[in-house]
């Protein structure tokens, strides 16, 4: 390692840094590569920041490094962060698993959390930093690699811009705020921005839990759908299971505090669980709390389907067709509505739904097949035929409208 007492000279330094910079570029590049691979493959796509160390920064860090070092009586520290990229997250919570794939992917030889022991009375930027070895494969033969590392800063959007905003009013321009009132203003910035990285997440991880139970929803509706039109429809070519589950849970008490987006979360853990007497309940009590246009239409619609699966079919229809007069661009209500006209075998009516559907969502896969099947019923096989190659088209590896198909070339003799 070299000598405390060792003055380099900066123009033979910089000659030697100015023959290497292609060769540190093109490793910066190769391991930004393969930094962008391991993340995305966890399923996360953060922004990327990455840099080479300009030399007159590289030259004035050695110089500090190696004072240091003559001041304690010990080797300068190397210089670490030639190589710098730095991943921009939206959410505190893809922090930890960008980390991780990294910690996977690569060997880190330092994890060093910034700011993980500063007071909330206190400002300063938040990060994570890992120092990762450079793969032999890519090293070369540059000397300013030393060590082999590249620098990785691991950050949400708002702790990037603190840190940015941070450099530019104390550490660019060489200022200590002694004062404690500029203190108090910093630390409450800095609080504010922390503050706002929690709510983002627990936002996100609200929605992730909402859209899970809706995911959820849906496949409990199409089941109910399955049953109660193709159970018939194909019984002659494949046996149907048929599961049921009356479980009803305690009603419970609709508390005045509860909000909207609460009640909503609770409809539809009730919907999920099959209790669609409790569900229907909630929702109505959200209708009732005359919520804006677009919420009452999503709550008819989700009230629709608890109707359904409850084979309420007329109240079903009235909420599909309130949803619609609500939103008249919700396909998805026109094709809830078609199924209920089909339930009741209406073939008429469900095909003016399923038509109501394609005209706003003209690939709407279930639209087109569901439609097939009405006009199968009423014995128009040609319209019905054309409909399963479109569906087709949209899955062809669906089994069901291979097996519609094949009835209806039975029927036209093909």
């Amino acid at each position: 390692m070299e000598s405390a007492e060792t003055i380099p000279s900066r123009s033979e330094l910089e000659a030697a840094y100015r023959a290497s910079y292609v060769g540190i570029e093109r490793i910066l590049g190769q391991m930004l590569s393969r930094i962008k691979a391991l993340v995305e493959a966890v399923g996360l796509f953060p922004a990327y920041k990455h840099r080479v160390k300009s030399f007159n920064s590289y030259f004035s860090k050695r110089v500090k490094f190696m004072r240091d070092a003559k001041a304690q009586g010990r080797d300068p520290l190397p210089i670490t962060d030639v190589l710098a990229v730095r991943i921009i997250c939206p959410f505190i919570g893809d922090l930890a698993r960008v980390e991780e794939a990294l910690l996977d992917g690569f060997t880190v030889t330092e994890v060093e959390r910034k700011g993980a022991e500063t007071s909330f009375k206190e400002f300063g930027y938040q990060s994570t930093h890992l120092l990762l070895k450079i793969p032999e494969e890519l090293i070369g033969s540059t000397g300013f690699l030393n060590p082999p590392v590249c620098e990785v800063q691991i950050r949400t959007i708002l702790q990037d811009a603190w840190a940015e905003v941070e450099h530019e009013l104390v550490y660019k321009a060489d200022f200590t705020p002694f004062d404690d009132p500029m203190r108090r203003k910093l630390a409450a910035l800095n609080a504010t921005l922390t503050l706002s990285d929690m709510l983002f997440q627990e936002i996100r991880d609200y929605q992730h839990q909402l859209n899970n139970e809706l995911a959820k929803r849906r496949v409990a509706f199409f089941k109910k759908v399955e049953d109660a039109i193709d159970g018939d429809l194909y019984a002659g070519l494949k046996a149907k299971a048929r599961e049921g589950d009356d479980r009803r849970a305690d009603s419970g008490w609709l508390g005045p505090w509860k909000s909207q987006d609460d009640l909503l979360l609770e409809a539809l853990n009730a919907h999920n669980r099959s209790d669609y007497v409790r569900a229907i309940d909630i929702y109505s009590h959200i209708l009732a709390m005359n919520p804006k246009a677009e919420i009452r239409a999503i709550i008819h619609k989700h009230r629709g389907m608890a109707y359904f699966a409850e084979s309420r079919y007329d109240e079903a229809a009235e909420d599909f067709s309130d949803t619609l007069t609500l939103d008249a661009a919700c396909y998805k209500a026109a094709y809830y509505r078609g199924v209920v006209s089909s339930v009741r075998q209406n073939y008429a009516a469900a095909i003016d739904d399923f038509n109501a559907a394609l005209a706003i969502h003209p690939y709407h896969f279930y639209s087109t097949y569901r439609r097939a099947q009405a006009f199968y019923h009423i014995g128009d096989y040609p319209k019905a035929l054309a409909d399963c190659e479109v569906a087709l088209e949209l899955e062809p590896d669906n089994e069901n409208v291979k097996m519609l198909k094949t009835m209806i070339l039975a029927q036209l003799k093909m």
